[in-house]
């Protein structure tokens, strides 16, 4: 188990276990009345996703009729299948260093082609955003290993493929070549934090397209992204939409970096916090960049499947969100009940406020009175 200090798991073998994700607890050997409770929970949660299957099609419009697009991230097979059976407008997010992390090796230009193919062609005529190769960090290659003290502030992102040109061109040529007679294809810089590194980029993909069609393949140039991650591409956020077609904050990483806290250790993670005021302000300064130029923006992250935030995401201006296949359903349900009117409130009272605890009871109670407090707790209501 995560997260648990001190517990001898072994001890637990055969035991049964009820573990309440909403609160962080773990219940040992259930009394029979609290096993029946769970059960009972379960079953409105259940009831509860069947009715929301009724949205699929649905767009996620507020009742005053503004209009967010929702995607999912995707990486594995199983996330693909779950997609479209939810309605997701498109992928925001493909994590291509998935099949890469499955290999003994690095796939030829052919086997990512027939990977990128396969997933363009399942959601066509829907974008896919496919992120460039995200290694480093918490994510490794067998076979390039890569050993740091600091691996999270190292070698990592587009750092290591603009070191290695060879792996993102071949990525990059394959990636265009499945595209033919699609052109859903986008195509977005992992980790940037330097306008020159977009700009080293651009010309590998330039280098790239020219080689693709040079070998015969008829190819409209992709759009293309960059991922605001760290603070300093936050402070250069209108100035890298300049250069690229949209930005796409990756939640996740930026907040680890914005409040120098590792979610991962179990010490310092109740520090990690979505709707720390600073991370609120943050995200506002990049809709408001991008939006200067005139392009626009998404969040990807496990933030954009938080109802309380997704509240508040919607009244900064984000044009669209991607988040699990499994989350999309209730998110599409939260912003069909509130007007963007009322979010833009909720958004104005929190930034009023200055404790993190403080405005997440302040939007879960603004959830309670739209009729949605089983968004925040196991069960229906």
């Amino acid at each position: 188990m995560l997260g648990v200090s001190g517990a001898d798991v072994t001890q637990l073998d055969g035991e049964e276990l009820i573990v309440d994700g909403y609160y962080g607890q773990v219940y040992r050997s259930p009394s029979p009345s609290l096993r029946q409770e769970f059960l009972t929970l379960i079953r409105e949660e259940q009831e509860f996703d069947r009715e929301l299957e009724a949205l699929c099609d649905m767009p996620a419009k507020t009742i005053d009729d503004h209009t967010i697009s929702l995607c999912v991230n995707a990486g594995l097979s199983r996330d693909i299948g779950n997609a479209l059976s939810v309605g997701a407008e498109g992928v925001g997010l493909y994590r291509t260093e998935v099949p890469f992390m499955t290999k003994d090796r690095f796939p030829s230009e052919e086997e990512q082609r027939l990977i990128y193919r396969r997933l363009l062609h399942t959601f066509w005529p829907r974008p896919v955003v496919m992120r460039t190769l995200d290694i480093g960090g918490d994510k490794v290659l067998p076979y390039f290993q890569i050993k740091e003290d600091n691996p999270f502030l190292g070698w990592r992102g587009m750092r290591v493929t603009l070191d290695h040109p060879e792996i993102l061109l071949v990525q990059l040529r394959a990636m265009m070549q499945a595209s033919v007679g699609l052109d859903n294809l986008s195509i977005m810089f992992p980790m940037i934090t330097t306008v020159a590194e977009v700009e080293e980029a651009m010309r590998l993909l330039k280098q790239a397209h020219e080689e693709t069609l040079a070998e015969g393949f008829k190819i409209q140039p992709p759009k293309i992204g960059v991922m605001i991650e760290v603070p300093s591409a936050v402070y250069q956020a209108q100035i890298l939409a300049k250069k690229v077609d949209f930005l796409s904050v990756g939640s996740n990483d930026l907040i680890q970096y914005l409040l120098a806290v590792d979610r991962n250790n179990s010490r310092v993670a109740n520090l990690y916090d979505s709707l720390h005021p600073a991370v609120l302000r943050t995200l506002m300064q990049v809709v408001a960049g991008a939006h200067r130029e005139g392009k626009k923006i998404g969040l990807c992250g496990e933030m954009s499947g938080d109802p309380a935030a997704v509240i508040l995401l919607l009244a900064m201006g984000f044009d669209a969100l991607s988040m699990n296949p499994n989350r999309l359903p209730r998110m599409k349900w939260v912003i069909r009940q509130f007007t963007i009117k009322r979010a833009r409130q909720l958004l104005n009272e929190v930034l009023e406020m200055d404790d993190s605890v403080e405005i997440r009871g302040h939007m879960e109670l603004a959830l309670e009175e739209a009729g949605m407090g089983g968004l925040i707790r196991a069960g229906r209501w």
